[in-house]
């Protein structure tokens, strides 16, 4: 029904690779939920006749499958629900906190952001009642249960406890849980599992070994060795707990069929199959897995969720979207902008960064740590967010015709040449220099860039990681945490600034067209349309994916983006909350999705960017 990845893993070096490529990749199970490194449109189809309809969503980043129902949790913390919605189970709260989901028989949770959980549908039994508290960081609901996991390593479980489902065993050193239709497990620290509930098939019974992810399906279970391969046990009428041998990275128990995603993004499928449930599809673009009582979900490389199986109640089929022009990211959100004008925000809301207002007559977004700007077609500014210092409150006046937000900080570009700052200025990073003679402006955490007529670049605030360079021949400029760069007019970067992971060191060469500053990484788009990343690589924030056919990138604090000639964008980071800085990109002419930068952790574990967060 679901597992749900919590407390961290004490590794040794090897387990590390194993949990590198499981933490890319998410395991699953039973009435699962799915969290991906990856986030875009959102197409489905399965073996009824539910992809004519080519409903679509961007924005996704992990799904999650109920009995008869579905849900999808949004970049922006939303969630999206369908299929069976008797109990209220597929209408999920309205908010945009969110961080996890699960489906259950006919009940639903959700995770937010501040710890505490939601839930919804069916509660007979109290398992749409969670505790209160704001220490929980995992969460799976099963048949009529629910369990949790805390901060601590304790598990709390409520619900129907018929068989003690939902009597979770003492003890702070779990990791992972897993909820069945009426058993649980649970994964330690040390790699063994728990199991508890019903057991008359020996399903809350695991064996003993070491493991690295559960799943618990309707009376039987699953977990995944260090090796690749799948142990199972309970109930096998359907051959559900007869799995294939296999390098497998993910897993996933539904009620009488299993599902497990192989290292080259594969699925396969065994056990009942009246419906199909047990024939994925045979692409090998797959990166996370869920599956239903008749039903499964796959998310692909692309961002797209694919459902097969049983669709009495539509459970296979996501929801409509539409595209985005332009894109901006902080430390603490994002933001999207929409072809008809609107704007999208998603990750932390504390501040009400994520919230912008729902006018429809934006050409541009900007998005600082935690407020957010937004240039009108008649040249004024919204602001909206953290305001401590007056930054989220633009100046009055219809002239204005670009943004940038800092740290605490904003600037905008007047049609005369001139800078108007605002917001916090400890540094003066909010009082540009005096002149009407500027053509572009970028914002760091505590320093500002201006880009003159001549070439020229003027730098102001906090500077004492080095000044800007005194050549008048650059055309762009790009601000990062505590770095700069700039592009000449014959093709080569400079930077400057603080280097600690080498953030400044440019790449030889005079093709580049584009340059982006995240945190502490840089990146510069080529003539032939191929990126170069430096600096810190951590989160693989400074691997580029391969390719020659991307027209713009943008970075912020751990992420990077990039946008490509079909309009989808690749990035790195699982969530887009955790960013610094500010990014933005705008292709009015090309749609805007979103793909995770980690694409190739999935295929050599190895890599040195694949890093769990």
């Amino acid at each position: 029904m679901n597992i749900s990845e919590g407390k961290e893993m004490q590794l040794t070096n090897s387990f590390r690779k194993s949990l590198t490529l499981f933490a890319a990749v998410p395991v699953l199970c039973c009435l699962c939920v799915a969290q991906s490194v990856f986030a875009a449109k959102v197409l489905g189809w399965g073996t009824t006749a539910v992809n004519s309809d080519d409903r679509a969503k961007d924005g996704f980043v992990s799904i999650a499958t109920g009995r008869y129902h579905s849900l999808a949790l949004q970049k922006d913390g939303s969630i999206v629900g369908w299929g069976d919605d008797s109990y209220g189970q597929a209408t999920p709260p309205a908010g945009a906190d969110f961080t996890a989901i699960a489906a259950g028989g006919w009940h639903s949770l959700a995770l937010c952001s501040d710890g505490s959980i939601a839930a919804w549908g069916y509660n007979e039994y109290g398992q749409a009642t969670p505790p209160e508290g704001n220490d929980f960081t995992a969460i799976a609901a099963g048949g009529s249960h629910s369990l949790a996991l805390k901060k601590d390593g304790s598990i709390v479980g409520w619900g129907r406890d018929y068989y003690g489902q939902a009597s979770p065993p003492d003890g702070n050193d779990f990791i992972a849980v897993a909820a069945g239709y009426e058993h649980s497990l649970a994964l330690k620290e040390d790699g063994s599992i728990v199991g508890w509930g019903r057991d008359d098939d020996n399903q809350a019974t695991p064996p003993a070994g070491y493991y690295i992810a559960i799943a618990a399906g309707g009376w039987h279970s699953l977990a995944l060795r260090t090796d690749g391969n799948i142990v199972a046990w309970g109930r096998d009428n359907y051959g559900q707990v007869t799995p294939p041998a296999g390098d497998y990275i993910a897993i996933a128990a539904g009620r009488w069929h299993s599902l497990a995603l192989k290292q080259d993004g594969h699925i396969v499928g065994w056990g009942r199959n009246d419906y199909w449930q047990a024939n994925p599809p045979t692409n090998p673009d797959f990166i996370a897995i869920a599956a239903g009582d008749y039903h499964g979900v796959a998310l692909k490389q692309d961002g797209s969720i694919v459902g097969w199986g049983e669709n009495s109640d539509s459970q296979t089929r996501p929801p409509d979207g539409n595209d985005f022009i332009a894109i901006a990211v902080s430390s603490t959100h994002s933001l999207g902008l929409k072809r008809d004008g609107r704007i999208v925000g998603w990750g932390r809301d504390c501040e009400g960064q994520a919230s912008p207002p729902v006018d429809n007559d934006f050409i541009a977004i900007a998005a600082g740590w935690r407020h957010g700007l937004a240039l009108r077609q008649d040249g004024r500014i919204a602001g909206w967010g953290y305001n401590r210092y007056g930054q989220a409150t633009p100046p009055d006046g219809n002239d204005f015709t670009a943004i940038a937000a800092g740290g605490e900080h904003s600037l905008a570009l007047k049609k005369d040449g001139s800078i108007v700052g605002w917001g916090r200025n400890s540094y003066g990073q909010a009082s540009p220099p005096d002149g009407n003679d500027f053509t572009a402006i970028a914002t760091g955490w505590y320093h500002s860039l201006a880009l003159k007529e001549d070439g020229r670049i003027v730098a102001w605030g906090e500077t004492s990681d080095g000044q800007a360079p005194e050549a008048n021949d650059y055309i762009a400029i790009a601000a990062g945490g505590y770095h700069s760069l700039a592009l000449t007019r014959d093709g080569h970067v400079v930077g400057w600034g603080y280097n600690e992971s080498g953030q400044t060191m440019s790449p030889e060469g005079g093709d580049f067209i584009a340059i982006a500053a995240g945190g502490e990484h840089s990146l510069a788009l080529k003539e032939d349309g191929s990126i170069i990343g430096w600096g810190d690589n951590y989160y693989g924030q400074a691997s580029p994916p391969d390719g020659n056919d991307f027209i713009g990138i943008a970075a912020s604090g751990d992420q990077s983006l990039a946008l490509k000639k079909d309009g989808s964008i690749g990035c790195q980071h699982i969530l887009a909350g955790d960013l610094d800085g500010d990014c933005m990109v705008g292709f009015s002419d090309f749609a805007i999705t979103a793909e995770n930068w980690l694409v190739d952790c999935n295929m050599d574990p190895n890599n040195p960017g694949c890093v769990p967060k």
